[in-house]
């Protein structure tokens, strides 16, 4: 089928909402929004406060429910947001650790190039090619096909002191390169390790068997992703699931919403950052948004009283 919506206009689009029944106290702060949000990012926030036409008893498409406004939809956005907030300040800690880890092990062993290595990785590995992994940190310091130094200046000062000082191997040293690689690539690289005694020793700092941390790191980098394209973690169903811990099992029942990655987040700061407050954070944060449904996120009734959270009460 073609698609045929047309373009619709600002207060267009307002309309279609006023006729569907959605409350708006103020209709030039809501076109501001719509301006600079958009009504199809809003769209997402929307739809949770919408009933289908056959259960509302009106011919309406997409009814909202009596007493929606377009407050409720702002609020929900305004939450989400700061949800992404809130877990990318956790990934930051995570991402350091877990690369200082790898880089940390890995040199004592081998030597600060060994990621140059391919007997390091494992050969038959189906979502990793050494070689992609040489293609991918050549792009990131602009080193073109057959060349050995970038093309032009990095914008990290330590790289072109390398490149300024040494000539051989042609690659920074693995501490240098994890500044700039992503937590998707580091991913990769400790999934692919080919000693399993190797990976456990990059596992144990951080307390967490090497299986369940390949895991971990899998889905810690499709939700950063999540959080640095802007998109929405409240009510989504998550693709890429970490998997759930023998220490989780008895209060993680399910795994594809948000909770379930808060509880790794959680699991992995008391380690890194044993003095984190980011539980209490996450807790004064839904408590401040009580309209956006925690159980809409996997949050289990009650969740905070779980001795895993040790959230102190409020006085």
């Amino acid at each position: 089928m073609k698609f045929q919506k047309p373009a619709l206009t600002i207060p267009a689009l307002l309309e279609k909402w006023r006729v569907r029944g959605l409350e708006i106290p103020d209709l030039v702060e809501a076109e501001h929004y719509l301006r600079f949000i958009g009504y199809y990012r809003l769209s997402a926030y929307a739809l949770p406060l919408q009933v289908k036409a056959a259960a509302s008893g009106t011919p309406i498409d997409k009814p909202f429910k009596a007493g929606t406004s377009f407050t409720d939809i702002l609020n929900l956005y305004r939450f989400d947001r700061e949800l992404r907030l809130l877990f990318m300040d956790a990934i930051e800690r995570i991402e350091v650790a877990v690369r200082s880890c790898i880089v940390n092990e890995m040199s004592l062993c081998h030597g600060p190039h060994w990621f140059m290595d391919p007997a390091h990785f494992n050969p038959s590995a189906p979502r990793f090619k050494h070689h992609h992994l040489l293609d991918r940190i050549d792009k990131e310091l602009k080193i073109g096909n057959g060349a050995k130094t970038p093309a032009k200046p990095h914008h990290e000062v330590f790289i072109n002191h390398y490149y300024n000082t040494y000539t051989d191997p042609y690659l920074p040293p693995a501490w240098m390169i994890a500044e700039t690689l992503t937590l998707g690539t580091w991913s990769l690289i400790f999934e692919n390790l080919r000693v399993t005694a190797e990976r456990k020793a990059i596992s144990s700092p951080l307390k967490t068997d090497e299986q369940v941390l390949r895991n971990w790191l899998h889905a810690l980098a499709y939700l950063r992703n999540l959080c640095a394209h802007h998109s929405r973690l409240w009510n989504r169903q998550f693709v890429i699931k970490p998997v759930v811990a023998t220490r989780h099992a008895k209060f993680l029942k399910s795994n594809d919403r948000c909770y379930a990655m808060a509880v790794v987040v959680e699991d992995l700061l008391r380690t890194i950052a044993p003095d984190t407050s980011w539980a209490i954070r996450l807790n004064g944060l839904l408590a401040n948004h009580p309209f956006a449904d925690p159980a809409a996120m996997g949050f289990p009734p009650g969740w905070m009283s779980e001795p895993f959270w040790n959230i102190p009460p409020k006085p």
